[in-house]
C-alpha cells in the first residue's frame, strides 16, 4: 500500500556487469560518474598533446624547408616572405598535428576505457588492469600488420601500461584511495542515507496510519457506549 515513489531504495550493484553498466548512466543530478568524465578529459588532453607533438616539429621543418627552397622566388617584401614561410609551416602543423592527435587520443581513450572497465568489473584497481588495457590497446593498433605487428603491439602496450598504471597507483596512494574505492564508498554512503530516510518515512507513515485508525475508532466506541 506504499505510494508511488516511496519504494525501498535500489540495492547496491552486486555483479561486475552491474557496476560496469553504471559507468555509463547518469545519476540523480544528471551527471556521469567521475571515472567517465575523466575518460573524456584525458581524451581531449591526449589529443592536444598529440597535436603539439606532431605539429610543432612539422611546423619548424616545413618553415625551414620553405626558406631553403625559395631563394629564387620573388616576394613583394620581407613581410610577404615571412608570411609565406609561416603559411607553409601552419599547413604542416595542421596536417601532421591532426595525424598524431587522433591516434594519441584514440589510444588514450581505448586504454582508459578498458582499464576503467576492468577496475569496475573486478571492483578493485591493480597494476594488472593497466597492463591488460595496454596490451589490448597496443594489439588493436598493430593487428593490421599481421602476427608480428600484433605481438609487437602487445609488448609495447604492456610496457606502456605497467609504468602508467604504477604512476596512477602512486597518485591514488597519495590521495588515500583509488577512484573505484572512492566511488564504492560514496555509493555505499548514499545508499545508507537513502535507506535511513526511507525507514524514517515508513515509520512516520505507520504512526500516521495508527493515529488515523484510532481517530476512526473513537466515534464507534462512543456510539457503543450510548447504546
Amino acid at each position: 500500500g506504499a505510494p508511488a515513489g516511496f519504494g525501498r531504495p535500489a540495492p547496491l550493484p552486486q555483479t561486475g556487469w552491474e557496476r560496469l553498466s553504471e559507468l555509463w548512466r547518469r545519476d540523480e543530478q544528471q551527471q556521469y560518474p567521475e571515472e567517465t568524465v575523466n575518460i573524456a578529459k584525458s581524451a581531449f588532453t591526449a589529443g592536444v598533446v598529440g597535436w603539439l607533438y606532431g605539429g610543432l616539429p612539422a611546423f619548424v621543418s616545413a618553415r625551414k624547408a620553405f626558406i631553403e627552397s625559395s631563394h629564387g622566388e620573388i616576394f613583394q617584401n620581407r613581410a610577404d616572405a615571412v608570411q609565406s614561410a609561416h603559411r607553409a609551416g601552419i599547413r604542416s602543423f595542421i596536417r601532421y598535428g591532426w595525424r598524431w592527435s587522433w591516434r594519441v587520443a584514440a589510444f588514450a581513450t581505448i586504454f582508459n576505457v578498458v582499464s576503467t572497465g576492468l577496475s569496475a568489473y573486478r571492483d578493485k584497481t591493480t597494476i594488472s588492469n593497466f597492463a591488460a588495457a595496454g596490451a589490448f590497446t597496443g594489439a588493436l593498433f598493430r593487428m593490421h600488420l599481421g602476427l608480428q605487428g600484433l605481438t609487437g603491439g602487445i609488448v609495447f602496450g604492456t610496457a606502456f601500461g605497467i609504468p602508467a598504471g604504477g604512476l596512477l597507483m602512486a597518485m591514488y596512494g597519495l590521495a588515500g584511495e583509488t577512484l573505484q574505492e572512492k566511488r564504492s564508498r560514496e555509493r555505499r554512503e548514499l545508499y545508507e542515507q537513502k535507506l535511513a530516510e526511507w525507514q524514517s518515512k515508513l515509520n512516520m507513515t505507520e504512526i500516521l496510519g495508527q493515529t488515523e485508525d484510532n481517530a476512526q475508532g473513537r466515534p464507534e466506541m462512543d456510539r457503543a457506549r450510548e447504546l
